[in-house]
């Protein structure tokens, strides 16, 4: 049977310049399009999405918060004004369960919900149990103190007789657990009777009191069903555009994400904004550098040296004074006047000098620097490590004669980290949908090329071989 070779080179030809062209190049255009729009309808706030709405309704990892607190050594030689001295203790960890509840969906493509945090403790991740016994500065004397440094003298003779009649002195030794999530006090009765709102708690006190069993307050954020771009964008907190503690409109704005989630198509410009009701203003995370976690691309966000700097360091900065150091944000504004500060533990990235006038510390970024791995596709964060530190501002204030002769520092208390990561089924279903099938598109395109380019050359040679017969 003869076979006509210019009809074989013909199909060849038209078959080769299908799928290069017609199924090979389109792809290259449209593939990219077909990829975003999947990203797009994986990553909108909307209960019919199976991939992105159940991550941020309720986290589906482990989350974890560890605690580490200052046990001051020297307490009495703190008091005749000696540099105090420290040793770090714990973790002492506690699995942390976040969910979503008063879930509501508005018509301007915004949804507001409330956020409910319960906390576990973990004693098989903890270095020593809640029953622990440290020494920590006492916050309602000491900070007490400060804040009313400047009021009469008979008045502070007076709160100084109060601090006595219950018998609270000024530092305070007590178990883990007590100082995390409550003890009893006369003094904190005595204030909620007398001083109503002077503190944050109305029953027990603790550093974490208001933590546990509590919300983030009422939270309205962008679907991004109008606009991918606004996605997880806040719109208001607790009915407020923006806030009103501190000194510019810059630092009064709420900028960025709540912190769980980000729009998608980040470049390694985009930065990370976010509020923190918590920290009492919005913050803002740079880009370091990339990385891959069990074969998922991600951009590294950390803390630029300029969160925390003083207004002298950072001019933008200046309305989150009044202002000590650098390394330290003065968030006495919205904690009833008390002289608290955050940072970075061991004061990380801070003016060498508060670390000086405290023994015990030694910063490092391994340890003690806060980071965010995110899916820049997506927005989707892959591994969080969260670290702050809570200090104390103490002094000297006459007629107070629980703070002897304390020499002013800012004083460490405790540094915690809240870390999690995206593993298990969740993990897999995030590669499946976000990372492989993309990249089988894309893959895709260039077979199609590659096999019409080469169809097109047997094409050619048959061709060739015709004239050649």
């Amino acid at each position: 049977m003869h076979i006509d070779k210019s009809k074989v080179a013909i199909i060849f030809m038209v078959l080769g310049r299908l799928l290069a062209v017609s199924f090979g190049t389109v792809l290259v255009f449209v593939g990219p399009m077909i990829i975003d729009d999947q990203i797009i309808k994986n990553t909108v706030i909307d209960p019919n999405n199976e991939i992105a709405y159940p991550m941020w309704k309720d986290i589906p990892v482990p989350f974890y918060m560890s605690v580490y607190f200052f046990n001051v050594l020297n307490p009495k030689e703190v008091l005749l004004g000696e540099k105090p001295m420290v040793e770090e203790r714990g973790p002492y960890v506690y699995r942390s369960r976040c969910q979503k509840d008063n879930i509501t969906f508005h018509p301007n493509f915004t949804v507001s919900y409330r956020e409910y945090r319960q906390y576990y403790f973990e004693p098989s991740m903890s270095v020593g149990n809640e029953s622990d016994v440290v020494t920590i500065p006492n916050m309602l004397v000491l900070g007490a103190a400060v804040m009313m440094e400047k009021l009469p003298f008979a008045v502070r003779m007076m709160m100084s007789a109060t601090f006595k009649t219950f018998k609270e002195g000024p530092f305070l030794t007590k178990p883990v657990g007590e100082l995390m999530w409550g003890y009893d006090s006369g003094l904190v009765d005595f204030l909620n009777k007398y001083l109503p709102g002077m503190l944050p708690t109305k029953g027990k006190f603790g550093l974490f009191s208001e933590f546990n069993n509590s919300n983030t307050g009422l939270f309205n954020i962008h679907t991004g069903k109008d606009d991918i771009s606004k996605v997880h964008k806040v719109d208001s907190w607790n009915g407020l555009k923006k806030l009103t503690n501190w000194g510019t409109p810059q630092c009064n704005m709420m900028n960025g994400t709540a912190g769980q989630m980000w729009p998608p198509f980040m470049t390694p410009k985009t930065t990370l904004p976010f509020y923190s009701p918590d920290a009492c203003r919005s913050m803002e995370l740079v880009y370091q550098r990339p990385g891959v976690m069990q074969g998922i691309p991600l951009y590294r966000y950390v803390a630029p040296k300029t969160l925390f700097a003083n207004g002298s360091d950072y001019a933008p900065n200046e309305g989150f004074c009044p202002c000590r150091q650098s390394g330290i944000l003065n968030v006495s504004s919205c904690r009833h006047n008390s002289p608290v500060f955050i940072s970075h533990p061991h004061f990380y990235n801070a003016d060498p000098v508060l670390r000086d006038f405290v023994g015990g510390l030694s910063p490092n970024e391994d340890e003690h620097g806060l980071f965010i791995d995110i899916h820049p596709m997506t927005g989707v964060p892959l591994n969080v490590s969260i670290r702050l530190q809570l200090n104390l501002f103490m002094k000297r204030v006459s007629a107070i004669t629980e703070t002897g002769k304390i020499a002013d520092v800012v004083m460490p208390m405790i540094w915690f980290e809240e870390s999690g990561y995206i593993d298990g089924p969740i993990l897999d279903t995030f590669h499946t949908n976000l990372v492989v099938l993309p990249a089988v598109m894309e893959y895709t395109q260039y077979i199609f090329i590659s096999l019409g380019l080469l169809t097109i050359i047997v094409a050619l040679l048959i061709k060739h071989s015709k004239y050649s017969d």
